[in-house]
C-alpha cells in the first residue's frame, strides 16, 4: 500500500464529466508526475486529493485512512499540502510573516515563537529566500513568488507535497533553481505528486509519471516508459516531446 491510494475517482460538473476512474498509488518518497494537456482534468485531480471538493464517486485514502469526505482544512491537518499555479502570497507582509501564516495554519496547537522563528529561518534557507526574509511578498520576482509558495505550502509539516505548476513560466537558470529545491525536499522525506508542463523538469525529477487525456488516465510509468509510450506521443508530447528523457 502507498502513501495515498485513489481508487475510481470520477467528477462530473453537471454534463461535464472531468474525471473518470482515475486509480492510483503514490508511494511513500517518490516523485510522481503529473501531465497531459491543459483541461485534462490534473488541477482537478489534485482539489480532490486535497478536499477542495468531494469527487461524485471513488475514495482517496491517505496513511490508511479514508480521507474523501475531509476538507481541505482537516487534510492539510493530517500532512498533505499544496501549491497553486497561481500563486498569490499575503502581498502586505514579508516573506517571513507569509511562512509563519503556513506554520500556524498547519498546525492546530500554537508552536512556541522561539521553535517557529528556528523553523521558519530552516525553511527560507531551503527554498533560497533567507536573505528576502524580511522582503515584502509583493516585491519578488516570478521565481520568489514560486519559491515562497512552496515555503508556505512546507511551512505547514506535510508528508504529501502537490506542486501545481511550480517551474512553468521560469526562464533556464531559475528552472535549475526550482528542480534543485524539489529534489532537496524529496530528500528530507516528503513524498511529492507535481503538475508540471516543462518536459524537462518533469522527466528530469519524476520517479514515475501519469498521464490524463480528456479526464482519463492514458498511461502511467517511469520518464523512459512515457516518452515511448506511442499513445502519449499523440496526445500531448508530439515528435519532440518524446525527445526530451
Amino acid at each position: 500500500m502507498g502513501i495515498i491510494e485513489v481508487t475510481g475517482i470520477t467528477k462530473n460538473f453537471g454534463g461535464l464529466r472531468a474525471l473518470h476512474d482515475i486509480t492510483f498509488t503514490l508511494k511513500t518518497g517518490e516523485i510522481l508526475g503529473l501531465i497531459g494537456p491543459n483541461g485534462a482534468g490534473k488541477t482537478t485531480l489534485f482539489n480532490i486529493i486535497a478536499g477542495t471538493f468531494p469527487p461524485s464517486s471513488g475514495t482517496v485514502v491517505f496513511d490508511g485512512e479514508d480521507i474523501t469526505s475531509f476538507t481541505s482544512r482537516e487534510i492539510c491537518h493530517k500532512g498533505i499540502s499544496r501549491t497553486y499555479q497561481l500563486v498569490r502570497p499575503f502581498s502586505s507582509l514579508t516573506v517571513y510573516e507569509n511562512v509563519l501564516v503556513g506554520f500556524y495554519f498547519g498546525k492546530p496547537e500554537a508552536m512556541p515563537s522561539g521553535h517557529l522563528e528556528r523553523d521558519a529561518q530552516e525553511l527560507l534557507g531551503l527554498t533560497g529566500l533567507l536573505s528576502k526574509a524580511n522582503t515584502p511578498a509583493k516585491n519578488l520576482t516570478l521565481v520568489g513568488r514560486k519559491q515562497l509558495e512552496i515555503a508556505r505550502a512546507l511551512a505547514t509539516r506535510p508528508k504529501v507535497l502537490l506542486l501545481d505548476e511550480a517551474i512553468s513560466g521560469l526562464n533556464p537558470a531559475e528552472t535549475e533553481t526550482v528542480m534543485g529545491l524539489i529534489r532537496g525536499i524529496q530528500k528530507r522525506g516528503t513524498t511529492i505528486i507535481m503538475i508540471e508542463h516543462i518536459m524537462k523538469a518533469v522527466m528530469g525529477l519524476s520517479d514515475r509519471i501519469l498521464v490524463l487525456n480528456f479526464g482519463e488516465l492514458i498511461a502511467q510509468g517511469t520518464p523512459d516508459q512515457i516518452s515511448r509510450n506511442k499513445a502519449v506521443i499523440e496526445a500531448y508530447l508530439g515528435a519532440e516531446g518524446a525527445q526530451v528523457a
